[in-house]
């Protein structure tokens, strides 16, 4: 037995050393692989828009837009607000565009992004002058009628966009109608309606507030 351990013992004892080293290569030296090894990241981020002048709109449905990004398997996690999804306006009328995304991310690999364009409509703001008119509203008396009244002031100052300024028909304020005489003095919100007397919401009107007056008398009673 000790002969046959003794039997080419050099390049036994050399392939055990080599076995050592490799061994030792292989445990302390880093893995090139899983030292650059990155792992993808999804973010959503709101879309914005710049280059709009004061005076014009942008409408588009898509409100986000989801970025991967691609970060060292050992760095720190991206945040949202690392990330921009931009919408580049400047130089754009009024009309129907398809405009790319561009992603603001310094530093970072961008492996995907959707959408990678909107299709988005650009609209002016235009103001208009609207007279207001009373609604009353609630349970009509047949003895009570409304001998006289008036609104202050009796015009109101629509701004909005062409699409939405097209879509008004007029300026209402809602008085309840009253169940006995009464003069009537209240300040009022006014409301833009279509054609159907259905209010528009989201429509800057100016005042915010008016001044309703409203006389309410026995029906055939002209003393009051």
């Amino acid at each position: 037995m000790l002969n046959r351990l003794r039997n080419n013992l050099g390049l036994k004892i050399l392939s055990l050393l080599i076995a050592f080293f490799a061994w030792a290569y292989l445990r302390l030296t880093p893995n090139p692989v899983i030292a650059t090894a990155r792992f993808a990241q999804q973010i959503s981020v709101p879309l914005v828009t710049t280059g709009l002048g004061a005076d014009e709109i942008s409408r588009f449905t898509e409100k986000e837009a989801v970025v991967e990004v691609e970060v060292p398997r050992d760095g720190t996690t991206i945040k949202p607000d690392m990330v921009q999804a931009v919408l580049n306006l400047d130089g754009r009328g009024p009309g129907i565009y398809n405009v790319p995304v561009e992603v603001i991310a310094p530093k970072l690999d961008i492996k995907s992004l959707s959408p990678a364009s909107v299709t988005l409509a650009i609209e002016r703001i235009e103001e208009r002058q609207i007279p207001v008119w009373i609604h009353y509203s609630g349970t009509l008396r047949p003895n009570i009628v409304v001998q006289g009244s008036n609104v202050l002031p009796a015009m109101a100052t629509l701004r909005a966009a062409t699409g939405d300024l097209a879509t008004v028909a007029g300026v209402r304020v809602d008085v309840p109608f009253a169940g006995a005489p009464e003069n009537f003095d209240a300040m009022l919100r006014p409301v833009a309606t279509d054609r159907h007397g259905v209010e528009l919401p989201n429509l800057s009107l100016t005042p915010n507030l008016i001044r309703v007056r409203a006389r309410f008398v026995v029906a055939g009673d002209g003393k009051h």
